[in-house]
């Protein structure tokens, strides 16, 4: 029988944070039962709606795994790599290892696995459910270690904009600087540091 992981990143864009990738396998028996106004792209639900659907997500999964790569590890091997590096991680850590992996937009790392099928889904956080629930267990993820860090740092804003570079966020970094939260690797993050 083919069991089938979803999986999406969040995080490639911000100027802090880490990148967050998740991988779930959805149930095939409880096919009827997904609530699918809950299992679309991440960002297309409000944040209470994540919230409950990644409940949803965590209470009926057959297995879902979380990784986080820092923004120390972004600086050192670059955004590409170190999100090719969480996918293969999130998979890997799944508690039961799928026989294929579909993966949201272009791009796939090479996996241990030489059986393991491979597919990349354009926008497969829009089409196809499990991809969608790894959008949203990946993002309430982030999300969440962007609202605690918000309490560590409040100069800049986190809670808000969860790093992604707003004009609250550039303003705070002109006036702050960069913590080590940034990603100095990013060209927006190296006006700031003084060299």
């Amino acid at each position: 029988m083919q069991v089938v992981a979803g999986v999406d990143e969040v995080g490639r864009g911000p100027l802090a944070g880490p990148v967050v990738c998740a991988a779930v396998i959805l149930p095939n028996s409880q096919r009827q039962k997904w609530p699918m106004d809950l299992l679309k792209d991440s960002k297309q639900l409000s944040q209470p709606k994540r919230v409950a659907a990644n409940a949803w997500i965590q209470e009926n999964a057959l297995a879902y795994s979380i990784s986080i790569i820092s923004a120390q590890d972004i600086d050192i091997i670059n955004i590409r790599q170190a999100t090719l590096k969480g996918i293969k991680q999130c998979v890997k850590g799944l508690s039961i290892q799928p026989t294929k992996v579909m993966i949201d937009g272009m791009d796939a790392p090479i996996f241990d696995n030489q059986h393991l099928v491979v597919e990349t889904v354009i926008k497969g956080d829009q089409t196809v459910a499990c991809i969608s629930a790894a959008s949203i267990v990946a993002k309430v993820a982030r999300d969440t270690m962007m609202m605690a860090w918000d309490k560590d740092y409040p100069e800049y804003g986190f809670a808000q904009h969860k790093g992604y570079p707003t004009v609250m966020h550039v303003k705070a970094l002109k006036q702050f600087g960069p913590c080590h939260l940034h990603r100095k690797s990013f060209a927006p993050i190296r006006q700031f540091l003084v060299s």
